[in-house]
């Protein structure tokens, strides 16, 4: 029978430590710059010129319509051999991560705003409210309470995302995990280490994505 041994993992604490902040961080950026890019897609698809919404309609339909990983891949070795900008492992990784959650956070802005009552905009307008007035002011207030559970889940699947990170060398969590591995050859105990540490991350996030959608779901009832 195999020898459980965890106490082995104790003196490389440390790296653990490195790759658990290093997930966080990435996985801070890439939300923010997912929902920037998200944002700004989401808005820019609700645009009744086409020379607008074609081109965001593709690079939705691009990242969501791909695997993450082959997208990382591609960003790390393809993009620089086509535009000449040499990019280090965790620009290109932010980058990528943040287009590809850009893809489902602004499907998500796009379906929110798009759920308002059409009668308020037509009284805004009633009333002489510019486009950014109706959308600062009525529309993004209401339609944010409802985005909210599906951006919190997305965030979620981002930080599972940063998992990948390791194929380029990236020193996340998996990557940190893979060095010890290969350092003890003890890899049961090493990838149930960073299994239970995922878990821990995840599971007050997922809940609290819980209680939001629990408290949207009560506060339209009433």
């Amino acid at each position: 029978m195999y020898e459980w041994d965890f106490f082995l993992l104790w003196k490389y604490r440390t790296l653990f430590i490195q790759g658990i902040g290093y997930t966080l961080l990435f996985t801070a950026i890439c939300v923010a710059g997912g929902l920037a890019v998200g944002l700004v897609a989401g808005l820019g698809r609700l645009s009744r010129h086409k020379w607008i919404t074609l081109p965001l309609r593709a690079f939705v339909e691009v990242f969501r319509c791909t695997p993450v990983l082959v997208q990382l891949v591609w960003f790390y070795y393809a993009l620089p051999v086509l535009t000449g900008i040499e990019m280090s492992a965790p620009v290109a990784a932010a980058l990528c991560l943040s287009l590809y959650g850009g893809a489902f956070y602004s499907e998500i802005i796009r379906g929110g705003v798009i759920s308002i009552d059409a009668g308020q905009t037509e009284a805004a307008q009633a009333i002489g409210m510019t486009q950014f007035q109706l959308m600062r002011r009525i529309i993004l207030p209401q339609a944010f309470k409802r985005m909210v559970p599906p951006l919190m889940s997305q965030s979620i699947m981002q930080l599972k995302n940063t998992s990948l990170l390791s194929v380029l060398a990236v020193p996340d969590l998996l990557y940190q995990g893979q060095v010890i591995a290969h350092d003890t050859y003890r890899p049961l105990e090493v990838y149930t280490f960073i299994a239970v540490a995922y878990f821990v991350i995840l599971l007050p996030a997922t809940m609290w994505a819980k209680r939001i959608e629990q408290n949207s779901s009560q506060a339209k009832e009433a």
